[in-house]
């Protein structure tokens, strides 16, 4: 679904998120697409078709932050991430058969 606003078009996807092309990506995580591009050959990000989501460019960021505070490179940040997410994951796991 696509809506207009003014001079920008806002895209939907079927499962109602937001939707961003690599240029409006690219300005919001103020990256560059070729930088964006590389993200999506690496498999860092999941592209929607031609645009990503809300959570991709949260990704981006997270993953610029780890480059810049603790110079990792692109692979080794979206490891990092990764890595947390599942720890979360095990932890709410490890909560839930504690509590059953």
């Amino acid at each position: 679904m696509t809506t207009s606003m003014g001079l920008s078009r806002v895209v939907w996807s079927n499962a109602g998120d937001r939707l961003y092309s690599f240029e409006q990506a690219a300005y919001f995580t103020q990256t560059s697409v070729s930088l964006l591009e590389q993200f999506v050959t690496l498999g860092l990000v999941e592209p929607t078709g031609t645009m990503l989501r809300r959570q991709d460019l949260v990704r981006i960021v997270q993953i610029q932050r780890l480059r810049r505070d603790l110079g990792l490179n692109l692979v080794g940040a979206a490891m990092v991430l990764d890595m947390a997410a599942e720890i979360a994951q095990l932890k709410a796991q490890l909560r839930a058969y504690q509590q059953s």
